[in-house]
Parts: structure tokens; C-alpha cells; sequence
């Protein structure tokens, strides 16, 4: 097989484009109100509301697509709203309890996975299973330490060409500056300064755009950490030599689930690297339809690499795997061509995840397959120059390779809400209030007890039963003057606690919200 395109591959899978230079200020500034479709960005908050997407030009799917080929419209089956409610219930229990569910039922975690996080917790439950919410709380403070540093040009220069052509039908993206693009700028730029030595891939873009569509930048850089550390090592390096090792596993592995498509694109010398590559450094983001993707990255979380070689296996086989698909791919040229325009049947997430599960390829089989190919990758190639780290599966095996303390999975708020002031008067106010509310009430009483004759009143306003019960507690009352003399005290006392209790309800003190 050829290796000649090493530093030209991820050019091959990712299309070059040429924007002006900056910074991340320099996004927004240099953001030219004519260069978008519509109208002035200057007043206006949100992405979609730059480029006039709410005004019902075009509508936007639940997904904050608002075209493309990602764009899902009203024509997605809906889980039903009691099952959403029940699968958030238990997702929530899981997360709350997260150790004792990975040591204990990893498989239940694994099961639920692949029926699909909800929504509402999909970011979280991705931080918990990637080990990036530990991650993050062990580097507390690095990331905001690094989005201060100025970064280094050259990477800086490459990362801004790319921004506008990370998904530019999602409202998130859309608009040249917005925040969706600035946030982007800060989790690559940070990655370049936290890994130097590997700097930035093209690929990683689309990595880092669909994490900030499910949480803040911070957690989002720490999650692609983890994807580029754990999940794929080695990718995103110069030279690329894993994932060219890795479509040498492909495609041994494709032999024994589709020896037909495999006898074919061997037939006409069609290497992996040439269809596989922004399948899987992109973790399949550009190809299948939203909803799959999401079901995909689930399961990628959760189970690891594998999940990636199932579907690219999957694809192939369903495009390939028989001799009436291959009458119309006489060539390479019809070949690759029917691999860029697969048959959106075999890419729906239902037919996709039923078919991820039931294929039999393990992380035992990727790893035994890894040996093979590294060996005869050395015999001809000689040694990586990269040496990524080993390569986890899944939550579990990061899990298990990571310990930390329960501390770390504690779910810290993300968004502080501030009351507003209030006047000192107020607490006084609501005494008075409560005073002449308090009179009115004790005069009501005594009326009815005067009525029926029944009940003796004190000075105070009292009941007899009352102050029975209160000279009992009270061991040195003695005379009834000095009794009504405390009990006056004991009043006083009780209203400036309840005084005390309503200032500090209406004070300055910071509420807390947390994202799910």
C-alpha cells in the first residue's frame, strides 16, 4: 500500500480554504456587517439572529441546524416524552452515583448508551465517561491560564482559516465572529498551547465544534483532550502515521466481515487512507446524518474506538458486500464515488446502531489486529516517529486507569446569578407588616375566647395555657410582673430574628444554577 501523503492527508480528507488572519478579539471586529447575509452584527446576541434566521427565513431543526445536509427538519421520530423523562431520571441517578455504577453495573451504563443519552444530560454524561470532569478538576485553572496566553502565530494563522467551515449551517457557527466561531478559537488555540508538540490538525475542528454544541469551552477543551489522549492517539500528530496504522487494521478487519468488498478494493488498489480518513478523524461528524452521529458519539464515548471500525465496517459492507452493488463500480473512480455518496438507508441511526451491536468485532480483535500491522509497519517503515500513548476502550478502561477522588465527579455550578439590591427599608417594612398582621389576629382570638368564656387571657395577649406552659420552662419566674416582663423580652427577640432572617434572604448573596 502507498504512504506518500503524509503530511497531505489530512489535506486530502479536509479541503483547504484561505479567510484572513487574527485573534480571537479580531473575529469579532473584524467582522464585516456587509459579509454576512443579512444586516448588522453589532446589536444583535445570538448567531442566528445575526444572519436573520429568526425571522422565519429558515427554520431551525432541534439540533440548531438551519441547512445542509445535516439539517433534520420536523421529520425525526421523537422519543416520547415519558420515556425521555424516565431515561433523565435514571441517567441522573447514574451520574450522581458514578463510581458505584462503573464498578459495579458498567454493563446497565454500556446498555443505556447505546439507546441513547438524553438530551438534556448528553454534555455531562460525555464529560463523565471520557474522565475529562476529572480531568478538568485536577488542571483547575490551566485552561483559563492558556486562553490568556497569546498562543503561537503560525498555529493561530491556520486555525482561523479553518472556523467558518466548521459547520456553517448550524446557528452556533453560522456568523463570521459569533460565539460559536470565538469559542472554537479558544479550545484549538489551548489545545496548541497544551500540546505543543503536536500543535493543531485540521481534523480536530469538527471534534471541538460538535463538544461546544453540548457544553461550555472549558469543558469542551478537556473533552477533545481526552478524545486525542485516550480514544485516538496519536491522530491529530505530524506525520499521521496512526491513522494510517489504523486503516491497515481496517482493512484486515474488513476481510473477514465483507471478503467481497475487500477482494474489490484491493482489486483496484483503493487504500483506506483514501475513503477512511475523515471517517474516523473526524469521528464520523461530516458523513452521517445528525441524529446518527449523536447515537455514534454516545456509544464512542462508552465503549471506545471500536464503535468507529464497527461503522466504517458497516458502511462498506452495505455498499460493497455484493456482487449486484459492485456491477456500477467498474474502477476506482466509480468506486470512490459510491463511498461518497452512500445510500442514506444504511446510515439512519436505527439501522446503523442495530448493526453496530450485533457485529462481532472486539477491542480484543483491534488490539491483536494493532500488533499484526505495527510489526509489519516497523519491517517496512522502521519505528514510529510519533509514539502516541496506549489506547484506551471506553470509560471503563479510562476509569480504572485513572483514579480520582469523589470530589472530582461533584457537578459544580456554571452559572452564577447575582439578586438584585434591596433597600434597607425593606426589612423594617416587612416587620410592620407582620407586626400589625400579628395584632390583628391575637385581638381576633382573644374576641372569640371572651365569647365563649372558656379561656383566660395576660397582658401580653397570651392564652392562660400558654403561659402555664411557659412557667414551667421558665424555673425563676416568680412573680407575674417579671414574668410578662421576660416573655415581652422573648417577643423582641423573636422579631428581630425574623428581621435578620428576611435581610439575609434579600441580601447580595450569589444564587446558583448548574448545567445539567
Amino acid at each position: 500500500m502507498k504512504k506518500s501523503r503524509d503530511g497531505d492527508l489530512a489535506n486530502t480528507a479536509l479541503e483547504a480554504a484561505s479567510p484572513p488572519r487574527g485573534t480571537t478579539e479580531s473575529l469579532a471586529a473584524d467582522a464585516d456587517p456587509d459579509s454576512g447575509p443579512r444586516g448588522d452584527l453589532s446589536s444583535l446576541g445570538s448567531d442566528s439572529e445575526i444572519n436573520g434566521f429568526v425571522n422565519g427565513d429558515q427554520k431551525i431543526d432541534k439540533y440548531g441546524f438551519v441547512g445542509g445536509a445535516q439539517y433534520t427538519g420536523d421529520l425525526q421520530h421523537e422519543v416520547p416524552p415519558e420515556v425521555l423523562r424516565q431515561r433523565e431520571s435514571k441517567w441522573l441517578d447514574m451520574l450522581n452515583n458514578w463510581d458505584k455504577w462503573m464498578a459495579k453495573k458498567y454493563k446497565k451504563v454500556k446498555l443505556r448508551c447505546q439507546k441513547g443519552i438524553p438530551p438534556s444530560l448528553r454534555g455531562r454524561a460525555w464529560q463523565y465517561l471520557s474522565g475529562s470532569k476529572v480531568k478538568m478538576e485536577q488542571n483547575h485553572g490551566k485552561f483559563d491560564e492558556m486562553d490568556r496566553s497569546p498562543g503561537d502565530p503560525t498555529w493561530l494563522d491556520v486555525i482561523e482559516r479553518d472556523l467558518h467551515r466548521q459547520f456553517p449551517f448550524h446557528e452556533m457557527f453560522i456568523a463570521r465572529g459569533g460565539h460559536g466561531q470565538q469559542d472554537l478559537y479558544r479550545v484549538l488555540k489551548a489545545y496548541t498551547i497544551y500540546r505543543p508538540e503536536e500543535g493543531y490538525c485540521q481534523a480536530q475542528a469538527p471534534i471541538a465544534a460538535v463538544l461546544l454544541m453540548h457544553m461550555p469551552a472549558e469543558q469542551a477543551f478537556w473533552c477533545l483532550v481526552q478524545i486525542c489522549e485516550k480514544y485516538l492517539p496519536g491522530y491529530y500528530s505530524a506525520g499521521l502515521e496512526a491513522i494510517q496504522l489504523d486503516g491497515e487494521i481496517f482493512f484486515a478487519l474488513l476481510r473477514k466481515v465483507s471478503p467481497v468488498a475487500h477482494k474489490h478494493l484491493n482489486k483496484y488498489k483503493i487504500d483506506p487512507i483514501l475513503y477512511m480518513t475523515e471517517w474516523f478523524m473526524c469521528a464520523f461528524s461530516r458523513t452521517l446524518p445528525w441524529v446518527s452521529v449523536l447515537r455514534i458519539w454516545d456509544m464512542f464515548f462508552c465503549e471506545g474506538v471500536k464503535v468507529i471500525f464497527r461503522v466504517g465496517l458497516i458502511l462498506l459492507k452495505y455498499t460493497l458486500g455484493s456482487s449486484e452493488k459492485l456491477k456500477k463500480c467498474q474502477g476506482q473512480y466509480e468506486t470512490m464515488e459510491k463511498l461518497r455518496s452512500i445510500d442514506p438507508r444504511y446510515m439512519q441511526d436505527g439501522f446503523l446502531v442495530r448493526e453496530i451491536i450485533e457485529l462481532p468485532i472486539t477491542e480484543r480483535e483491534v488490539e491483536k489486529e494493532h500488533l499484526i500491522q505495527l510489526k509489519k509497519w516497523k519491517d517496512t517503515h522502521g519505528d514510529l516517529k510519533y509514539q502516541p500513548p496506549p489506547r484506551l476502550h471506553g470509560a471503563k478502561a479510562i476509569n480504572e486507569a485513572e483514579p480520582h477522588s469523589q470530589k472530582a465527579l461533584v457537578q459544580m455550578p456554571s452559572i452564577v446569578v447575582h439578586s438584585p439590591p434591596v433597600s434597607p427599608d425593606s426589612g423594617s417594612n416587612s416587620k410592620k407588616k407582620k407586626d400589625k398582621k400579628m395584632s390583628k389576629e391575637q385581638k381576633k382570638e382573644q374576641k372569640k375566647q371572651k365569647k365563649t368564656g372558656k379561656v383566660e387571657t395576660v397582658a401580653n395577649g397570651s392564652t392562660a395555657d400558654e403561659t402555664n406552659r411557659i412557667l414551667k420552662d421558665e424555673q425563676n419566674v416568680t412573680q407575674p410582673v417579671e414574668f410578662a416582663k421576660e416573655l415581652n423580652q422573648s417577643m423582641l427577640k423573636k422579631d428581630t430574628q425574623l428581621q435578620q432572617s428576611e435581610q439575609s434572604l434579600s441580601s447580595e448573596e450569589t444564587e446558583q444554577d448548574t448545567y445539567l
